[in-house]
C-alpha cells in the first residue's frame, strides 16, 4: 500500500462523537512515550501528522486521521504514567475502553510495546484484557534501532516466552523502528489486506 494522502479529521472525547463508522478503522495504542506518534508519522511519511512530545500523556483524545480517503488511522491516548490526576486517567481509561468495545468499524488494534524493556505489567494486563474481550490485535515492538541485533532477538524471545505462559498461541507481532522505517512495509501490507477483506 502506498500512502497518497493522510489528513487529520477529528479529535473526540468519546466514541459516540467519532466520525461516522462507515470506513475501516485501525487503532494504535501503547504506554506513554512508547513511540506511538513517531510510528504513525513514519507509517504515513508525514513528519508532523501526529504530535510528538517528550511529555507522557500528550494525547488525551481519540484522534482520527483519514488515509487515502478509504480508511481511518486512530491515535488513542497512551496508558500508564502521565502527569495528570487519577480522575483524568480514569476518564481516559473509560474513553478508551468504550471505544475499543463499541466501535463497530474497528478492524484491529496495534498494541505498541517498547522492545528495550522487560514485559511491563500494564502491557501484559492490556493484552490480557484484549484476549478476555476477544478483540483482535497486533503486537508492535517499537524502538528496535536502539538495540543490538542480539539484544533485540533476546528481548523479543523473552517477551514471547512470557506470553506463552498465558496464551495458547502467540499473537501476530511486527518489529518496528521509526528511525529506520523498519516495519513500515509490513504494517501497511497487513492493513491493506485487512481493508480488502472487510470490503469484499
Amino acid at each position: 500500500m502506498e500512502i497518497e494522502s493522510a489528513t487529520f479529521t477529528k479529535s473526540s472525547p468519546e466514541f459516540r462523537l467519532c466520525p461516522d463508522p462507515v470506513l475501516p478503522e485501525f487503532a494504535f495504542i501503547g504506554r506513554s512515550n512508547v513511540g506511538k506518534s513517531s510510528l504513525i508519522n513514519m507509517l504515513t511519511n508525514k513528519k508532523k501528522l501526529a504530535k510528538i512530545s517528550g511529555t507522557p500523556g500528550k494525547t488525551q483524545l481519540i484522534n482520527h486521521f483519514l488515509i487515502n480517503g478509504s480508511w481511518y488511522l486512530v491515535d488513542l491516548p497512551g496508558y500508564g504514567f502521565a502527569k495528570t490526576s487519577k480522575k483524568n486517567r480514569a476518564i481516559w481509561q473509560k474513553m478508551i475502553n468504550d471505544y475499543l468495545l463499541n466501535r463497530e468499524n474497528l478492524v484491529t488494534t496495534f498494541i505498541l510495546v517498547d522492545s528495550r524493556h522487560e514485559p511491563q505489567k500494564l502491557d501484559l494486563e492490556l493484552l490480557r484484557w484484549f484476549g478476555e474481550n476477544e478483540l483482535p490485535f497486533v503486537l508492535v515492538f517499537t524502538k528496535s534501532d536502539k538495540l543490538s541485533k542480539a539484544k533485540k532477538q533476546h528481548n523479543i524471545k523473552h517477551y514471547q516466552e512470557v506470553l506463552l505462559g498465558e496464551w495458547e498461541e502467540l499473537p501476530l507481532s511486527i518489529i518496528s523502528s521509526s528511525v529506520q522505517k523498519l516495519g513500515q512495509a509490513e504494517l501497511l501490507q497487513l492493513i491493506e489486506e485487512l481493508v480488502n477483506s472487510v470490503q469484499e
